[in-house]
């Protein structure tokens, strides 16, 4: 329901763009045969739709769209400022015509240089329109409706105490709604007997929180507890970063003071937003867009090497080509990882094993596609899925994070983003033999979070490649 929600909301936001780069593209093309042209040549002369005009009809609106994503423009798209979508528009506006007029236009015939500053300002002007103005409708329409109730963000207080029944009682209170629509609250130490258990019901405690989020299907989470409870923090944290929520907390006269309190609306208590992402929106965006396209450009290339390891696979021992098995993704979602088998059928009959040196599961063949990375190559596939990044922490089976979280519980960061075909703590370790060793190789993949960055991704990728072609993976 929430995915169908957003899909639907997400589209209110994209046909009118693509339709809207259209008709400007279309404008803009007339204005250029039209006045440009009757200005170059003194006289009007009748105007045909020709091969330009319908290579940049479909193409421009394809960039544009491109351009909207990169800059974060469909994400959040219940929780849009008009104020800042003002911005955001003019921004993308200007750096789109910009592109295209250095691209496209300065080519162009003109008569003088009067005709590039015309040109220029006409298709910012009526792109811009065209863009705004439906989305200014979208984003008021929206938040009239989020105002009034009618659409609501299924929301979990974590806190029972006197402060998380205040914060319950101002937002029902608020002549306009936040968007908050409460389902429950959970406590640190499972006592359901404070203030806020006869206004909304008792759900269990923190470390029930990530199934409790997919359960009652969670959007944002409130923290809301006492000052005495603080140490706790950084562990509620932890498992409130592994979900895909919002979170949100109330803030200290410190937050106040030091001006980390922030109003995302002006309706409700003012809370401090902590689930910020790891990398700058337009990171992010290009991250997912180079993982897209460098994954089908590495199928294409490698296909027939694809085939070439099949043969080999099929000719040197039983069983299937591939392998699949489940894995942990982002926010704890299961998913199928696709690899070329390495070891020999029924490998892990007595129970889930991690590879060791010299391990007899492993065939001959998988020895050197462990050692090159080659085993991993059919995970582009879950790249292109969504399942997985070119660059993150590698996904573990359920058996072993669990083993991982009871001793190092800060593993449940890394389920903040998507898993990855390669990572710093692959290259700097390579695969762990033992729970020691994958504790040990989780310190790198959470300061690889810390310091996400597209620069970053490169400098793995970079390593990797240099690990496939000397062979000297672990």
């Amino acid at each position: 329901m929430k995915q169908a929600r957003n899909t639907k909301q997400f589209l209110k936001y994209f046909i009118p763009d693509y339709l809207a780069a259209v008709i400007s593209w279309t404008l803009f093309y007339l204005f250029r045969k039209e006045y440009i042209g009757s200005t170059i040549y003194g006289y009007e002369y009748s105007i045909t739709l020709d091969k330009a005009y319908y290579m940049g009809v479909i193409i421009v609106p394809l960039f544009w769209v491109l351009l909207y994503y990169l800059n974060g423009e469909y994400r959040r798209v219940f929780k849009k400022s008009r104020l800042q979508e003002i911005g955001n528009t003019i921004f993308a506006t200007t750096l789109g015509v910009i592109l295209i007029f250095f691209a496209l236009i300065l080519d162009d015939e003109i008569h003088s240089y009067k005709n590039y500053y015309q040109s220029f300002a006409f298709l910012w002007v009526v792109h811009f329109a065209l863009t705004y103005v439906p989305r200014l409708i979208t984003t008021t329409k929206t938040a009239h409706l989020i105002q009034s109730r009618s659409i609501g963000f299924n929301t979990l207080i974590i806190g029972s105490n006197q402060e998380a029944l205040e914060v319950y009682e101002e937002y029902l209170q608020g002549a306009k709604s936040a968007g908050n629509r409460f389902v429950g609250f959970i406590t640190i130490n499972g006592d359901s007997t404070d203030p806020l258990s006869d206004h909304l019901p008792y759900l269990g405690k923190i470390s029930n929180l990530q199934e409790l989020v997919k359960e009652h299907k969670i959007e944002e989470v409130i923290i809301a507890i006492e000052p005495s409870e603080r140490a706790k923090i950084q562990m509620i944290l932890i498992k409130a970063k592994s979900c895909d929520v919002t979170i949100k907390a109330i803030p200290d006269l410190l937050d106040i003071l030091s001006g980390t309190v922030r109003m995302s609306s002006l309706f409700g208590v003012p809370l401090v937003e902590l689930s910020h992402g790891v990398m700058p929106v337009w990171q992010e965006s290009t991250k997912r867009a180079i993982d897209v396209f460098f994954s089908m450009l590495a199928l294409i290339i490698l296909s027939p090497f694809f085939i070439v390891i099949a043969i080999i696979i099929k000719a040197t021992s039983k069983g299937a080509v591939f392998y699949t098995h489940e894995r942990i993704g982002r926010y704890g979602k299961p998913f199928s990882i696709y690899k070329f088998r390495s070891m020999y059928i029924d490998a892990e009959k007595h129970g889930p094993a991690l590879s060791k040196d010299d391990d007899p599961r492993v065939t001959s063949i998988g020895r050197f596609m462990r050692k090159t990375r080659v085993d991993e190559l059919p995970q582009f596939f879950n790249v292109i899925k969504g399942d997985m990044s070119l660059v993150g922490p590698r996904p573990e089976r359920q058996f072993f994070i669990n083993q991982i979280v009871e001793r190092a519980p800060e593993y449940q960061l890394l389920m903040k983003v998507r898993p990855g075909i390669t990572s710093w703590g692959q290259v700097k370790y390579g695969y762990a033999e033992n729970v020691d060793e994958m504790i040990e190789r989780l310190r790198y993949d959470i300061i690889y979070i810390e310091n996400m960055s597209l620069y970053v991704d490169l400098k793995i990728m970079i390593y990797t490649i240099k690990t496939v072609f000397e062979g000297s993976g672990k």
